[in-house]
């Protein structure tokens, strides 16, 4: 599998082409904007993309949901169910955010601990993280080490839990208890910046290493 990381929109959100190179197949995650920059990139690697993945349903990460899953005939998969709310908010969110023509979707498979997901030749597997949204979902590719991990967590922070409905114990649980377990030198791609590695952060994450008491 390869990964093309597509920053979009005025939050650079880390929307990432997922390719399977056996099948020329891919999935898009968290598509949150600018559709044709998303199917230009698609096309320039000659890979055909056949649905859209999505961690949590925030405008930033769900802007270009309904436009791409509508001119590409594609299910969406994602995210877990308690969600739903942001769903239901999205036009009004993207309005409040400067996102032009924001449309609300509806996910043709809703996602929950212990589903996998597939594409081309790729499957991936689904944890469910809440925190920063209570239907955030992260994404694992075992064979590559790699976790697509949304606003869970990034290189030296932890997701936002101010919004409606996020929970800081929760999220700081779902860390610990879900990611961590996936080993040290798992690669992840955060929503937003640079990726890292779940051991890395482990040693210097000043909110979630384990220098931290709990």
């Amino acid at each position: 599998m390869n990964m093309i990381i597509i920053p979009v929109t005025s939050f650079q959100q880390n929307c990432t082409l997922l390719c399977c190179e056996q099948s020329g197949k891919a999935a898009v995650t968290d598509p949150g904007g600018e559709v044709d920059r998303i199917v230009q990139t698609a096309n320039a690697n000659n890979t055909e993309i056949e649905k859209i993945l999505i961690t949590h349903a925030h405008v930033d990460h769900t802007g270009a949901v309904a436009e791409l899953a509508r001119r590409l005939t594609i299910p969406i998969e994602g995210p877990h169910k308690d969600d739903q709310f942001w769903i239901d908010l999205i036009a009004q969110e993207g309005a409040n955010f400067g996102f032009s023509e924001v449309e609300s979707f509806k996910p043709d498979r809703w996602l929950e601990q212990g589903d996998t997901v597939e594409f081309g030749e790729v499957e991936l597997e689904v944890y469910h993280c809440p925190g920063h949204t209570p239907g955030h979902v992260v994404f694992f590719y075992l064979e590559l080490r790699l976790a697509i991990v949304g606003d869970v967590l990034f290189q030296g922070s932890i997701g936002r839990t101010d919004l409606p409905r996020g929970d800081r114990a929760a999220l700081i649980d779902s860390i610990k208890k879900r990611l961590w377990p996936l080993g040290d030198d798992v690669q992840f791609l955060p929503g937003h910046g640079p990726t890292s590695t779940f051991g890395q952060e482990r040693k210097t994450n000043p909110f979630v290493g384990d220098h931290i008491s709990s």
